[in-house]
């Protein structure tokens, strides 16, 4: 995570090993530089010059090789009292210039991001100023001092100071100012001394691998001081001890990225890279200041990333300001205070956040990193697919936390989880992307946010019902889509009811025979057949390229741009399952579960009701279900249409026992409003010769002969026309002509026709209406045989299809089907060079799906 534009991406582990106490800083010179002081080399250069002489021959090589360790052992024996005089030398070059802007800013901000949840601090320095001391004094950050040899143990009940691992430099009033510089570890001897020999700094580096993860500030690659400690921690992992993780701050110039993380991976340590400018390393110095400052203020903190970040959208978030992983990890603070921050935010965060970050799976071992889950591996946590909104608790035990999923499993929500729920119930209800997203998940709401959605809800209602309009008005001021229009509330309302989606699985299904077969039919099978058929609302991704006006009253973006929806029932894989409907078993028992059937298909067209999809006279059966009886054109493409079919088969079943039955119970279908069923009343009138002709004409001319002429019953009116017209006689054959010859009602088509047009269409009407009845066998009378005869010299062209294709009012054609070889037109390409040119120069025609021609053959050729 990035805490600065352009800063260290500071990796997620390192981040939770900080937040639960688990992490030690390592500090080296790099961190006193703002103060003026020298890294090793410059160090001893300025010892050089302050003792007055220059580097030896066999001094200079291990200069250049960076020995700086052995350069100094060497000097110290050349010069007369050498030990002393180069450690009063090391004094005078580490004096500070505290004038120089920010000259202990990164020590105070160390000091800060040392310390754990308990006010307990634990940082190394190998460094010998007293500049830590000088930052504590300046803001009030007073510690407990550990000077090698005199360390404590690396526990955490053991531990609570700042340890000098190789000395400090004597306050000036000081006694034993002498004796201090003797201990200090800067020669080649003072390291082989205290890592080799005594071994002191290598026990307290290795108790120290062994209970805290590290992290190096200040240090370069070829730091001797450095080198000791990986060597440490390289004799731990020899040993088979199981290391934690190393992490060191590293500054590098383009281009070198690859080659430095090598380097460093190599030693065991995970490098953390920024660039500098120069000999800058203001984007390390800055990043720590803004952690320590975020890590200081706790929580507020972490409110202040979010008030800062939140509103922007997540997609602006980038490599060089991963504003995206702040606000992540600031949301997965187990307060939830900054989650409850996030969702009071006026105005309210983009609902862009939901979908491109807290549900985003690619995030997930981040986001479990930043929740506490330590115990899995890289490797499984990338495997996991699991997300801000949907993931497991720290109890493995217990059940998964999430706003929606596909199962209705009741788990304990944690706070962050419950003001990411209250963001998204008090803004974004009128949002029809929130509906597809849930519906993507599964489709059924976790039951404390299904409550708390019920709660804004009702609490809009009243604020209605009562008038209150300014109050109104300032939710939609401050939240556009926070109050829902009503065709949204009718879908939240389905949410509720547990009605979107599938519930139930292959198994079910086949449970739930084999339960039929060994027990019969009992009333606690029908009960759970009647749930495996419940008719549910299936939402999916909108399929229309254009907007579509659903409510002319409101400004809102029409739904319709983001979702679209259709019907299926509870169980998944319908059309595997009408070979289950099938057999013997079912064939007995469906005539016993016609009325649950019936009862079941009512409920779908209710819930269709609902949402506009179906009323009185118009509904999608004819759309989805071309033919009620089987037959090539039914797609079995929409769930719900398994419930007309399994209506259909259980009424034959009963039509073959008991005709009359059969007749009352089609009779009874006739007077639901809905034209699904009109459409089985058509169809059962057409097999039971029960049904009077006086029944079914009476029918077709209901409501000023609607559902003569009607579209939606299109498929069975002409087949009841054409297995029982012949049983039509006198006044009732008569009755029918007449209202077949009047023509269909003009306000069934479009107003914007021409007079012609008009014209030709009501002619194509009664001519077909007329032609079909004929085809039965019957003898038309006199009007309507004059009437046909005319229609039918006027427009010569005009044939029954042989294939019934006429009967439907939506017809599909492919490769396969009977009619597909009559359609096709293949155009032969020229065989000579001018025609083939001038053929190929024409433009080609589109809206021709069946057009073909022979141009790659010919080129084969």
């Amino acid at each position: 995570m990035q805490f600065i534009t352009n800063g260290p991406d500071i990796p997620d582990k390192l981040l939770q090993s900080h937040e639960e106490g688990k992490l030690a800083f390592f500090c080296g010179a790099g961190i006193s530089y703002p103060a003026g002081l020298p890294g090793f080399k410059g160090l001893v250069e300025d010892i050089y010059n302050l003792c007055g002489t220059n580097r030896l021959d066999i001094e200079e090589d291990a200069f250049k090789r960076g020995q700086y360790d052995i350069v100094l052992e060497l000097l110290e024996r050349r010069l007369p009292g050498g030990r002393i005089k180069v450690r009063q030398a090391l004094v005078e070059a580490l004096k500070p210039n505290l004038d120089r802007e920010g000259a202990v800013n990164t020590h105070a901000s160390l000091l800060k991001l040392a310390r754990d949840k308990e006010d307990k601090l634990r940082l190394v320095t190998t460094n010998f100023d007293r500049l830590f001391h000088i930052a504590a004094e300046q803001n009030k950050q007073l510690f407990q001092t550990y000077v090698a040899p005199n360390l404590p143990v690396p526990k955490k009940s053991r531990w609570d100071g700042v340890v000098y691992l190789h000395g400090l430099l004597p306050d000036s009033s000081e006694n034993l100012k002498n004796n201090l510089l003797n201990q200090l570890i800067v020669s080649s001897g003072d390291f082989g001394l205290a890592y080799l020999i005594e071994r002191w700094a290598a026990r307290f580096v290795s108790d120290l691998l062994h209970n805290y993860d590290v992290c190096f500030v200040g240090y370069s690659i070829n730091d001797p001081v450095l080198r000791y400690m990986i060597d440490a921690m390289a004799a731990e992992r020899t040993l088979g001890e199981n290391t934690p993780q190393a992490w060191a701050f590293v500054s590098h110039d383009p281009g070198q990225e690859t080659q430095i993380t090598g380097e460093w991976k190599a030693k065991g340590v995970t490098p953390i890279l920024y660039r500098t400018e120069g000999n800058s390393h203001l984007l390390l110095h800055n990043t720590l200041h803004k952690w320590a400052e975020i890590y200081h203020n706790g929580i507020l903190g972490k409110e202040h990333i979010i008030a800062t970040h939140a509103l922007m959208h997540p997609a602006k978030s980038t490599q060089q300001d991963d504003f995206v992983g702040r606000v992540l990890w600031a949301l997965s603070d187990p307060s939830g205070l900054p989650a409850k921050r996030f969702a009071e935010l006026n105005p309210a965060p983009p609902l862009d956040w939901l979908f491109e970050v807290f549900s985003n799976k690619d995030l997930c071992y981040r986001i479990l990193n930043y929740l506490g889950f330590s115990f899995f591996s890289k490797e499984e946590k990338s495997s996991l697919m699991f997300n801000l909104v949907h993931r497991p608790t720290l109890q493995l035990d217990s059940q998964p936390i999430f706003l929606a999923s596909r199962q209705d499993i009741n788990s304990k929500w944690d706070k962050v989880i419950f003001h990411i729920a209250c963001w998204l119930t008090d803004h974004y209800l009128d949002d029809p992307r929130l509906i597809l997203w849930i519906a993507k998940q599964g489709g059924q709401l976790h039951k404390s946010w299904a409550r708390l959605i019920e709660h804004r809800l009702k609490k809009l209602a009243e604020l209605e019902k009562e008038d209150k309009k300014d109050e109104l008005e300032n939710i939609r001021k401050q939240s556009p889509k926070a109050i829902p229009r009503p065709i949204m509330r009718t879908l939240w309302s389905f949410y509720l009811s547990k009605r979107v989606g599938l519930s139930f699985d292959d198994y079910d299904l086949f449970r739930w025979k084999e339960r039929v077969k060994q027990d019969g039919l009992t009333a606690m099978l029908r009960m759970e057949l009647r749930e495996l058929l419940t008719p549910r609302l299936l939402i999916r991704d909108s399929f229309f390229l254009y907007e579509r006006d659903m409510e002319p009253q409101n400004n809102i973006e029409d739904i319709w741009q983001y979702l679209n929806w259709d019907w299926g029932v509870a169980i998944e894989h319908q059309a595997l399952y009408r070979l289950y409907f099938s057999d013997d078993t079912w064939k007995n028992h469906s005539p016993k579960l016609i009325n649950e059937l019936q009862q079941l298909l009512l409920d779908a067209l209710d819930l269709m009701r609902e949402l506009h999809d179906a009323d009185d006279f118009e509904d999608k059966s004819f759309i989805h279900m071309q033919s009620i009886s089987p037959h090539r054109q039914n797609s079995d493409l929409h769930g719900w249409t398994l419930l007309i079919e399994l209506l259909r088969d259980a009424w034959q079943e009963i039509n073959v026992g008991n005709v009359e039955q059969a007749a009352c119970i089609a009779q009874s279908w006739f007077s639901i409003p809905y034209p699904t069923f009109k459409r089985l009343a058509f169809f059962a009138a057409s097999k039971n010769e029960g049904i009077s002709s006086q029944q079914w004409v009476d029918w077709l001319l209901q409501d000023n002969a609607w559902w003569l002429w009607h579209i939606g019953v299109q498929r069975e009116k002409f087949r009841l026309l054409v297995e029982r017209g012949m049983s039509l006689t006198g006044d009732i054959q008569e009755k029918l002509e007449n209202a077949i010859l009047a023509g269909p009602p003009r306000k069934m088509y479009r107003e914007d026709l021409e007079k012609s047009e008009w014209q030709k269409i009501k002619e194509d009407e009664v001519w077909l209406h007329l032609a079909k009845l004929q085809s039965s066998g019957l003898t038309l009378g006199a009007a309507a045989i004059q009437q046909l005869n005319a229609l039918s010299n006027n427009y010569p062209e005009w044939k029954l299809a042989n294939n019934e294709r006429d009967e439907f009012s939506i017809w599909t054609t492919g490769t396969g089907d009977p009619d597909f070889e009559e359609n096709r037109y293949i155009e032969e390409a020229p065989q000579t060079q001018d025609e083939l040119v001038c053929w190929l120069r024409q433009p080609k025609i589109d809206n021709r799906p069946f057009y073909e021609d022979n141009w790659k053959e010919v080129c084969r050729l």
